[in-house]
């Protein structure tokens, strides 16, 4: 080492140029190692797992909306036309498969130009910069920006094919109007599927990234022809197209067709409903679910979703002390419990409240499965029993009927019917209140209460339009509750469905139980409280109403809940807080009102079946017997050839012949009885009484509980 002391002393010179030399070397090496190796740093795998729209789609396969951050639908480079791929290539990468991430040629151009204007206007960015730009990084303008592009760009040919890079980049890419990715952006503008693109269609989506906004044709659609135009040029340039096709295409319009943009607020509470079902069901976030891909089959009825809107936009069924009456409508389908339709107010936007889910109180409609249906199921009761329809006072409580008229005695078809609140007390406080709770509670329907007035609905916290509308969906389906669900089913990005634990059906009544209610609640709409329904066919249901807190005759909540064959349907009225100012001045009839057209109209679409067909096995419920009042019984002496002398009985007979008359004969105020004929006007007693003439009368009875009808007048044979 002895030569170095003196070649430095001889070239001093030399040797700060050696060491420059080095020192160059040394950087430029370390500089290309930091640009290969940190570009592992700048690139995150994850962010090119692109946000994609999620699908919600009907039972038969048709799309119903999207939900999304960005509007998206990933589709992979195979399914992009040649021409397609070729149109963005000419625009904005013509080198892309010779470089390696960076068009050095490129840049040295947009060097020289910043440098010359001292600015950082010229671009020279890859496809691969610029989608390493769009996935990791901001759109600032900056050397230590660029070189970050430079270096993920690099990194990111090392790792993934230029196919890969393409799809990428062109599933990513922004399009204006809240558009991303090649095939939503297809959709929008010509209705169609990228796979069906042509040359033109596709060159005027390749003009249009560089600036969206400004060579959008919605916005300047001159000016996206003449983009359109330049990347003609630039293809037929590149020896893409011909000069025939260059001339063709040129010739051509943009050839719009611009998707139909569906108002779907129609939408609004039922996708609120699944998004809450899909978080607590399938435990996804709403960033997940939105951006996640998912295609999700709904059990949606649009129909029935779009009519409730409708029909909840005319005042007429909304009377009110006050503006701002509110309603929900939830309709479940007989079959499966899905959620055919639910809307959860009049003017509902995303995020509302959605009160078909709120819980108010149910007023009568919770009679059948609180009172009636539990005492079939507990006690010796049938549906053509007698009951006490009377004011009694239960230690302070004394319940009275909305009509204030009492008939002593009725039946339990009757007093469901008529919506007896003084029966429906009365036979709770003989089943107890604990065995009437105790149905709903197995169905996991919380109720605290404790009192009597379980029996008319007076619930602390109440039960929602949901829960209403499943608990009478059961009484069609032979007894069963069904949990409640809008979704079917949700596939994920690469088609896995997605598992969910669902609630094994849970029996509420028996099958008998079921059918009698189903029986009584079709009388009721047929001559009951829900009378003023205008549905042509079979219907079961029942009508409620909560009488206001703080004003005599106005309401609080108004209901009716019933079922026809083929759906169950739960309809409130109401104002979200009631008090002196806000209360309804008509009750249940216009929830009955509504939900009857509501189902009316969806009959015209669905032609929903005419009648409730009796399931197997059960015994099928005897219409009811309505005892007459005669007034014209006649006695009288006759005589027959082989009978003799004897007293004829005739009446007018009733159309019912299960009804049996009870015939009785007076001597000095006492009554005897004679015998008794089934379905018949006419009776013979032999045993005249010459001396003795008697009065006689009669007494219809009610052969299915004994109940015995008015006395007849009476009358003296002659």
């Amino acid at each position: 080492m002895k030569w170095i002391k003196p070649f430095n002393d001889k070239y001093p010179r030399l040797k700060w140029f050696v060491y420059s030399i080095i020192t160059l070397f040394t950087l430029t090496v370390l500089g290309y190692l930091f640009i290969i190796l940190g570009g592992r740093f700048v690139v995150d795998e994850k962010n090119f797992v692109l946000s994609e729209s999620t699908v919600l789609l009907t039972e038969d396969g048709e799309e119903i909306t999207k939900l999304y951050d960005e509007n998206r639908t990933y589709v992979p480079i195979a399914d992009i036309p040649e021409h397609v791929r070729e149109a963005f290539i000419a625009i904005e990468d013509h080198r892309f498969y010779d470089h390696a991430g960076v068009d050095f040629w490129a840049v040295s151009r947009a060097v020289t130009r910043d440098i010359m204007t001292w600015s950082k206007a010229e671009g020279a960015s890859t496809i691969t910069q610029q989608l390493v730009k769009n996935v990791e990084l901001t759109n600032e303008k900056s050397w230590m920006r660029k070189t970050k592009e430079v270096m993920g760009a690099i990194y990111l040919e090392r790792v993934k094919t230029k196919d890969e890079i393409l799809e990428y980049y062109l599933n990513e890419i922004y399009f204006g109007h809240g558009i991303y990715g090649i095939e939503a952006a297809s959709q929008y503008f010509f209705s169609k599927s990228v796979e069906e693109l042509n040359l033109t269609e596709g060159a005027m989506l390749a003009a249009m990234p560089k600036a969206p906004n400004r060579y959008s044709p919605l916005n300047n659609e001159e000016l996206t022809l003449e983009r359109r135009n330049l990347v003609l040029d630039r293809m037929y340039n590149l020896e893409v197209i011909t000069a025939e096709e260059l001339k063709t295409a040129q010739g051509k319009t943009l050839g719009l067709n611009i998707g139909e943009q569906e108002e779907n607020k129609w939408l609004n509470s039922y996708i609120d409903l699944v998004v809450d079902e899909i978080e607590e069901d399938y435990h996804l976030s709403k960033q997940e679910i939105y951006t996640g891909g998912y295609e999700i089959t709904v059990g949606l009825d649009k129909q029935a979703q779009q009519v409730i809107v409708q029909e909840l936009q005319k005042d007429d069924y909304f009377r009110g002390s006050k503006e701002n009456v509110e309603s929900a409508v939830v309709i479940l389908d007989q079959q499966t419990g899905v959620i055919k339709a639910a809307v959860g107010g009049r003017h509902y936007n995303r995020g509302d409240l959605n009160r078909v889910k709120v819980k108010r109180q149910p007023g009568s409609t919770i009679k059948p499965l609180v009172v009636y249906g539990p005492a079939l199921e507990e006690s010796s009761l049938s549906p053509y029993s007698l009951l006490k329809d009377e004011i009694r006072d239960y230690d302070g409580y004394e319940p009275r009927n909305h009509n204030d008229v009492y008939e002593g005695q009725i039946t339990m078809y009757d007093a469901l019917r008529d919506s007896k609140n003084t029966t429906a007390v009365s036979v709770l406080n003989n089943i107890g209140v604990e065995t009437g709770k105790s149905y709903l509670e197995k169905i996991g329907y919380d109720l605290n209460d404790q009192g009597l007035s379980l029996a008319l609905g007076g619930l602390e916290k109440g039960l929602s339009p949901i829960q209403m509308a499943a608990a009478y969906r059961t009484l069609y389906d032979e007894g069963f509750y069904v949990e409640p669900n809008a979704v079917i089913s949700i596939r994920d990005r690469n088609g896995n469905t997605l598992n969910v634990e669902r609630q094994e059906p849970i029996r509420l009544f028996s099958k008998q139980t079921s059918w009698y209610l189903t029986r009584m609640l079709e009388a009721v709409v047929t001559s009951g409280t829900a009378s003023t329904s205008q549905y042509p066919k079979s219907l079961a249901g029942k009508t409620g109403s909560t009488q206001h807190p703080h004003v005599e005759n106005g309401y609080k909540d108004a209901w009716f809940v019933g079922f026809n064959p083929s759906y169950a349907i739960a309809t409130w009225i109401g104002y979200d807080q009631s008090n002196e100012e806000h209360y309804l001045t008509s009750g249940s009839n216009l929830a009955t009102q509504l939900s009857s057209t509501i189902l009316t109209r969806l009959d015209s679409v669905h032609d929903f079946p005419n009648e409730f067909t009796v399931p197997d096995g059960v015994e099928d419920l005897e219409k009811p017997v309505r005892l007459p009042t005669i007034q014209d019984f006649e006695a009288k002496f006759s005589f027959g050839l082989f009978d003799g002398l004897f007293v004829e009985l005739t009446w007018t007979a009733s159309e019912d012949d299960r009804i049996v008359y009870h015939i009785y004969k007076k001597f000095n105020g006492n009554s005897e009885y004679v015998g008794r004929v089934k379905g018949k006007g006419r009776y013979i007693d032999h045993s005249v009484d010459y001396i003795n003439n008697p009065t006689y009368y009669i007494v219809p009875i009610n052969p299915l509980n004994d109940q015995n009808g008015p006395r007849s007048n009476e009358s003296r044979a002659f």
